[in-house]
């Protein structure tokens, strides 16, 4: 099973950027598909994003609508480590993100908290 933390989040303003990381431990990473998800105050959890694991010397990702063409997750196998790049971002942004090994969430970390507000 691996342990997952995530970090990076922080306030910012409408139109800014942010890049989140979420370390995980264990030596099975790389064979993990990796997905963000995120839950606005007083809303359940939502999809963000998907990466799969290393096929074909390649990825594939997948996004919400929501996000797509703002935001693009990747991952440093070497580094344990799962990223999202966020910009251009909208104050409906405003969650807590979690990295987890499944798109429902069930197995996501702690979260950090993104505030988008100016």
């Amino acid at each position: 099973e691996v342990q997952l933390v995530e970090s990076g989040g922080g306030l910012v303003q409408p139109g800014g950027s942010l890049r989140l990381s979420c370390v995980a431990s264990g030596k099975t990473f790389s064979t993990y598909p990796m997905n963000w998800v995120r839950q606005a105050p007083g809303k359940g959890l939502e999809w963000v994003s998907y990466i799969s694991q290393i096929i074909g010397g390649g990825y594939s990702t997948r996004y919400a609508d929501s996000v797509k063409g703002r935001f693009t997750i990747s991952r440093d196998n070497a580094k344990n480590t799962l990223y999202l790049q966020m910009n251009s971002l909208k104050p409906e942004d405003t969650a807590v993100y979690y990295c987890a090994t499944d798109s429902t969430g069930a197995s996501r970390g702690p979260g950090t908290q993104v505030t988008v507000s100016s």
